[in-house]
């Protein structure tokens, strides 16, 4: 099996409140340890993590070895203040105190740093992404400073142009780059950054009735041609789901995802080829 690439192992799959009230007064190990035995029930043996503010990642690396998983987690996210990003992370004003959270993520033990550039996809309206988007002169000097203290960067970004400055600025693996056209494809076929789709969390609303189902259609239609593009331009697509994320289970995520990129290229040596060349550049990369 491989390797789960985006995860956020304080989620539950089906109630994000309820998984908030499970982790609120510290890691809830009873649920951190089934979501561990999923994957291991799943035969996954690497698992990338997106943080959280409870120190459920944190936990969940402590004793992930006992269920044979390699776990990596930036313990927490990082946002600008005022943006998205708090239900993962902690915010920032300045960039000293980015720095400052750099720090304090390297001294817990992080693997790597998660920033926070754009907000979330909105489906209700097709095309839009909630909140600003932070400016390049930002991303750029966020993913320096990372950089500077010999840390990877995953970055959650939506939308051509905050992908475009992303990968230029040096990023070292794109999540989600949902609304992203052929030139943006192009720039990261040129490039080392690895782009994670997680394109199951669309997938997996389809018949949910949570959202119009219209507009979820249209979002995954987007989604899946730019997959395929991806993969035609030769990127390094990696194989993440946001396990935990609604409808997204831990250890079967991944499976979802896997037999939706089967599903749009039509070359399953493709697929594989290709994730397992991007999950070796995680491992290779997202580590302390």
């Amino acid at each position: 099996m491989f390797g789960e690439c985006h995860a956020h192992i304080f989620m539950n799959g089906f109630d994000y409140k309820k998984a908030v009230a499970d982790h609120i007064h510290g890691p809830n190990e009873q649920w951190i340890r089934k979501h561990l035995q999923a994957y291991k029930d799943a035969g996954v043996t690497f698992v990338r993590d997106g943080g959280d503010i409870y120190g459920s990642s944190k936990l969940a690396k402590e004793i992930a070895t006992e269920y044979g998983i390699d776990y990596r987690t930036p313990m927490f996210a990082i946002h600008k203040n005022g943006c998205y990003g708090g239900i993962v992370g902690y915010g920032f004003d300045t960039m000293r105190e980015y720095h400052q959270l750099v720090c304090r993520g390297k001294e817990q033990g992080a693997d790597f740093v998660k920033i926070m550039t754009t907000g979330i996809m909105d489906f209700d309206q097709f095309g839009v992404i909630t909140g600003e988007p932070l400016a390049k002169e930002e991303v750029r000097e966020m993913i320096h400073i990372a950089h500077e203290e010999g840390m990877a960067v995953m970055a959650h970004t939506n939308g051509a142009k905050s992908v475009q400055i992303a990968v230029a600025a040096g990023v070292d693996s794109v999540e989600h780059g949902n609304y992203i056209d052929r030139e943006t494809v192009q720039m990261l076929s040129q490039s080392e950054t690895v782009y994670v789709p997680t394109a199951v969390t669309i997938a997996n609303l389809l018949g949910d009735n949570r959202f119009p189902e219209k507009e979820v259609r249209q979002i995954l239609e987007a989604a899946k041609e730019t997959i395929a593009e991806a993969f035609a331009q030769k990127v390094h697509v990696g194989l993440g789901s946001d396990a935990g994320a609604y409808r997204v289970g831990h250890g079967t995520g991944i499976q979802d995802e896997y037999r939706l990129f089967v599903e749009v290229v039509q070359d399953e040596v493709l697929v594989q080829n290709v994730i397992q060349k991007s999950e070796q550049m995680i491992r290779e990369k997202f580590r302390a």
